[in-house]
């Protein structure tokens, strides 16, 4: 899991959100310092600055790097000398802040890592992709299931041509958090979430059908060309989406499907996913991530573990960090997309050119992937179901 750094010292992070009674931003401090390549030292926690400071202790920052809003973080930060400010910052705000404080890091020539949807819009995240290639800083979007070892492992076999031709993806998650109006009992995180102001155009879709959608795009590589969606709200009286499902035309002629649901009873966060190609199939699920099932029609099944051995390939196995029988899942996934955008970071810091468009961390070309994603099933759905284009001009294979 080591970084063959030029660097003597660790990556400075400050994290913008995170303050008290917010879940997602103590995940990216944990993730970020695991391997002990990162160190948190400046915070802008809340958009209360009393909140913001008083957020502070939990995370260890000191008193005068805790500032009060993200605008006095990049003042505060730029007033330092360079070899004390920050090397990077994490965005853990809900959606219709990302753009703005992004842009406002980039521009400043801070590297960001940004939560996922990228920005709130379509138009916001190309106009990012264009900041972040003329600032070239280093911009990595936290699409964390494309950590995982054997997500990871999956990709590595499709490559090497394991399955053969790719005929079709299947990918799912299945939530049921939201089968009431939570978000009118004053639940903070349904309330934004369900706000077309603070959520985008989309509910559910934007919300987990684009991690569903990006772990078929991670592992087979396959660019899309065309889909077809339709959006649904169950809940009477809920302005987005709690349901959906999509098919996907893909350029090799697979065919895709991506189901979300926030609505179904009893289920946390099932994702997975089935692939199939013309030697054998995969199939993975993010709730018991440390096993991954081959089949090949008169054949045993084959069952992939997460440190199953010499069968596991190198990103794999660099991906892994505990003995078999030691499970590891969400943080150890979370970390991995930082430790591969921290090696930009370090080449970046030093001097040295970067291959972002290979970038094993989703980057910001992945981000409007995504937001095309959520844009184009929408306007399908507002059409009962009408096929639009889906390959963007910055979709990477």
């Amino acid at each position: 899991m080591g970084i063959n750094a030029p660097l003597n010292r660790k990556l400075r992070m400050g994290l913008v959100g995170g303050g008290q009674g917010a879940f997602i931003g103590k995940v990216h401090s944990i993730a970020a310092c695991l391997d002990n390549r990162a160190v948190l030292v400046a915070g802008a926690l809340s958009s209360d600055p009393a909140k913001a400071k008083a957020s502070a202790p939990d995370y260890d920052i000191a008193p005068d790097r805790a500032y009060g809003s993200y605008r006095e973080m990049i003042d505060g930060e730029l007033k330092l000398p360079a070899d004390q400010r920050i090397d990077f910052v994490s965005i853990a705000t809900p959606n219709h802040t990302h753009f703005e404080i992004a842009k406002a890091f980039a521009e400043a020539g801070f590297n960001v890592v940004c939560d996922k949807p990228m920005t709130f819009d379509l138009a916001q995240a190309e106009e990012l992709a264009q900041i972040v290639q003329k600032t070239g800083v280093v911009f990595a979007v936290s699409h964390n299931y494309t950590g995982y070892p054997l997500v990871r492992q999956a990709r590595e076999m499709i490559q090497a041509g394991e399955l053969g031709e790719i005929n079709a993806i299947r990918a799912f998650y299945i939530q049921g958090w939201l089968r009431t109006r939570l978000e009118a009992t004053g639940q903070k995180q349904a309330g934004w979430r369900t706000d077309p102001q603070k959520s985008g155009a989309a509910g559910c879709f934007g919300d987990i059908g684009t991690h569903a959608y990006n772990l078929g795009r991670f592992i087979t590589g396959l660019l899309p060309e065309q889909i077809s969606c339709h959006l649904k709200v169950f809940e009477p009286g809920r302005a987005l989406d709690d349901y959906g499902t999509a098919i996907i035309r893909y350029h090799n002629g697979a065919l895709g499907t991506v189901t979300a649901s926030q609505i179904s009873h009893g289920r946390e966060n099932d994702l997975w996913i089935e692939i199939d190609g013309t030697k054998g199939a995969l199939e993975w699920h993010q709730e018991e991530p440390n096993k991954m099932l081959l089949r090949s029609n008169g054949k045993p099944y084959q069952m992939y573990t997460r440190a199953g051995g010499p069968y596991l390939g190198d990103l794999a196995g660099r991906s892994t960090r505990l003995p078999g029988g030691h499970p590891e899942a969400f943080f150890e996934a979370f970390a991995n997309i930082y430790i591969a955008a921290y090696q930009d970071m370090i080449a970046r810091a030093s001097g040295q050119k970067f291959d972002y468009a290979r970038s094993l961390y989703p980057n910001v070309a992945d981000g409007v992937d995504g937001m095309n994603f959520i844009a184009q099933c929408v306007a399908s759905s507002a059409e009962n179901g009408a096929w639009k284009p889906l390959k963007h001009p910055l979709c990477r294979s």
